[in-house]
């Protein structure tokens, strides 16, 4: 079987986006496992599916799969590389969108200057919504790792993250430490893992482990979550900050509790291809 795909990214954090549009797609954890791999496939963190809209209220589906081949419920990045992708393809003239995902309703918005907006909806903090193992919700949570207790916000952003305040982001134990609070048993469908160093209160430098892809160049729920969690912590103001990644900025805000995410960022179209599967 032959596959049409393009190759698209933001700030680094790279996609195999597919047109399900005209005719269904159904790939195999495998299949997506070899399309993701970067030897001997295209080479990605997660691969974007882009779906007629399943009711009326939205213009597209978006369905999410990991580099692992796991379906995951959102990815922030990608939100900005679909609404240009669906422009570019002339699939819609709308230059701001309703797309649907696992999670809810998302709404990205394509500005003038290239720069893409996208409405994240509201972070969720009650244990159950998030899903984390907690008797009752807190402002922060002392999660035991390796014997180590280290302290998280934790909140989901569509996703499911856990957000550590460090020193010095470069300096973070992501490697070691990251895999074993994605698969902590406190989290039943595993955990997006972020580090925050905060800079001042407009400006904070992140890095994430992402669940089922490992480190990114940039994770933009990852960026929101770590602005929600600075936010409720105090430590960084609510009507912009800049957030740092290794792959570039994004620009977040957040208003407080029952407000939505807002998420500005670039999205870039690299190439397009065939693959054989």
């Amino acid at each position: 079987m032959k596959l049409r795909f393009t190759k698209m990214h933001g700030l680094g954090n790279d996609f195999v986006v597919l047109d399900g549009t005209s005719a269904a797609i159904a790939l195999t954890a495998d299949q997506l496992r070899f399309i993701a791999d970067r030897h001997f496939g295209v080479g990605c963190d997660q691969i974007l599916q882009v779906e007629r809209a399943r009711d009326d209220n939205t213009d597209f589906y978006y369905r999410i799969f990991n580099a692992d081949g796991c379906e995951v419920e959102q990815c922030g990045n990608g939100a900005r590389c679909f609404v240009r992708y669906v422009r570019e393809r002339g699939l819609t003239t709308k230059s701001e969108i309703r797309v649907g995902t696992l999670s809810g309703v998302i709404v990205p918005k394509l500005e003038a200057d290239g720069q893409v907006t996208v409405d994240m909806g509201m972070p969720q903090f009650e244990p159950r919504d998030i899903p984390f193992i907690a008797n009752a919700r807190a402002l922060t949570y002392h999660l035991d790792v390796a014997g180590r207790w280290v302290e998280i916000s934790a909140l989901s952003m569509g996703n499911p993250h856990a957000v550590q305040i460090v020193l010095d982001v470069e300096a973070a134990p992501i490697a070691y430490e990251g895999p074993q609070i994605e698969a902590h048993p406190r989290f039943p469908r595993r955990v997006n893992v972020g580090y925050m160093q905060v800079i001042d209160r407009h400006r904070i430098r992140v890095r994430v482990y992402e669940r089922g892809a490992g480190e990114t160049l940039a994770c933009g729920t990852g960026a929101c979550a770590a602005v929600v969690a600075g936010v409720t912590r105090d430590v960084v103001d609510p009507d912009g900050v800049t957030v740092e990644t290794r792959g570039g900025n994004l620009m977040i805000s957040w208003a407080g509790e029952d407000r939505p995410v807002m998420m500005t960022g670039p999205a870039v179209t690299v190439f397009d291809g065939e693959i054989t599967l």
